[in-house]
């Protein structure tokens, strides 16, 4: 086994997240990879997705943005958004769960050529 590539693992990564937070909000992953904003339970996902990618894995907002196919400002403003939010005691709450699940996924790696 060979380690994935950076870009590859932010977007594994970034897919992990859009997982976790589909299934805490109760919606489908798709819905959160979705091209433009939609309803606010949506939008709001999604921001949580990039927040929680950036804080969970320490990327950078410029690579955020990439796996999530948004531009910086995009992943910057997400997670402001969120920043704010996290007054909210039960809010606050769930995204430690999901961070701290997030946190403890194992690293994926890429299979190399068989060797026999």
């Amino acid at each position: 086994m060979r380690a994935i590539n950076p870009q590859r693992l932010d977007e594994a990564r970034a897919r992990l997240t859009r997982e976790a937070v589909a299934f805490s909000f109760g919606i489908e992953p798709d819905a959160i990879e979705g091209p433009t904003r939609g309803a606010s339970h949506i939008a709001l996902a999604r921001q949580v997705a990039m927040y929680l990618t950036h804080i969970s894995f320490e990327l950078s907002l410029s690579r955020v943005a990439a796996a999530f196919g948004r531009d910086r400002t995009t992943a910057s403003h997400a997670c402001h958004v969120i920043e704010d939010r996290r007054d909210d005691p039960d809010f606050d709450a769930q995204l430690d769960q999901l961070e701290a699940f997030l946190r403890s996924a194992p690293l994926p790696t890429e299979a190399g050529p068989c060797r026999h």
